[in-house]
């Protein structure tokens, strides 16, 4: 199902671009710049392309958590396969990298994840492995953000759902994305046309299935599939990121 609903908006599927992204906090009458986030797109000449999403927090909201995030991931251009997927994270004081390498074999994935984590900076740094399979698309975080892009929306009902195997560093989870049609984004005062989804994981926990509250996503309708905005729930407000215009 997922396959005839996949396309590639531009010829060569995704093509080199810098995308810059302003992450808003909202509370109540709070409504402030918490972050930004910039994700460079850049093709090789192997067949793959490599995706760099850097994200950092604001210097006022350095002083309740701190975020220093960088993700790099290699993709396979035809059928958007991920090849090679890094996590680097400095969050609240706490230090980990995820390192995950794909073998695809028909419809089944497995990769290898390394995890590299250090609770707080004076704590040995802990190394440890596992390996994960799955029968069917699997993606990383950052590949799922080009299949999301290249959903061929257009051939979808709003309600209409599709399902994907997402590899964390430590866990199988299963993204669902659900479209529910076209909605407008209003952006420096000018409305754009958006495919408006939602998306959510769910993952094994101690034998429980556990589901993410939902995600939102309004990408634009034009060729390039731009994300325009994204929000979701934190434990106190809402986090809103709003696209800001090629670097």
């Amino acid at each position: 199902m997922l396959s005839a609903l996949f396309l590639t908006a531009r010829a060569d599927g995704p093509g080199n671009e810098s995308l810059a992204y302003d992450v808003m906090f909202k509370w109540g009458l709070i409504n402030k710049n918490a972050g930004h986030v910039t994700i460079d797109t850049s093709i090789e000449n192997d067949g793959t392309f490599s995706s760099v999403l850097v994200g950092k927090s604001a210097t006022w909201a350095d002083k309740f958590y701190t975020v220093r995030d960088t993700l790099r991931s290699r993709i396979e251009l035809d059928g958007l396969k991920p090849v090679y997927y890094e996590k680097i994270s400095h969050e609240g004081g706490e230090f980990k990298k995820d390192i995950i390498t794909y073998q695809h074999n028909g419809n089944t994935v497995t990769a290898n994840c390394e995890r590299y984590q250090q609770k707080k900076a004076n704590k040995p740094v802990v190394h440890s492995t596992k390996m994960l399979t799955a029968n069917g698309y699997t993606v990383d975080m950052l590949a799922s953000f080009y299949y999301m892009r290249y959903l061929d929306y257009s051939s979808m009902t709003p309600g209409q759902s599709v399902t994907m195997n997402i590899f964390s560093g430590k866990r199988k989870e299963i993204l669902h994305i659900t479209y529910q049609g076209q909605q407008p984004v209003n952006l420096k005062n000018i409305n754009h046309n958006c495919y408006y989804i939602t998306f959510s994981f769910t993952s094994e926990i101690d034998g429980k299935e556990k589901t993410s509250d939902d995600l939102f996503a309004w990408i634009s309708t034009e060729p390039d599939r731009i994300p325009l905005k994204l929000q979701g729930k934190l434990p106190v407000g809402v986090v809103r990121c709003f696209y800001t215009g090629e670097l």
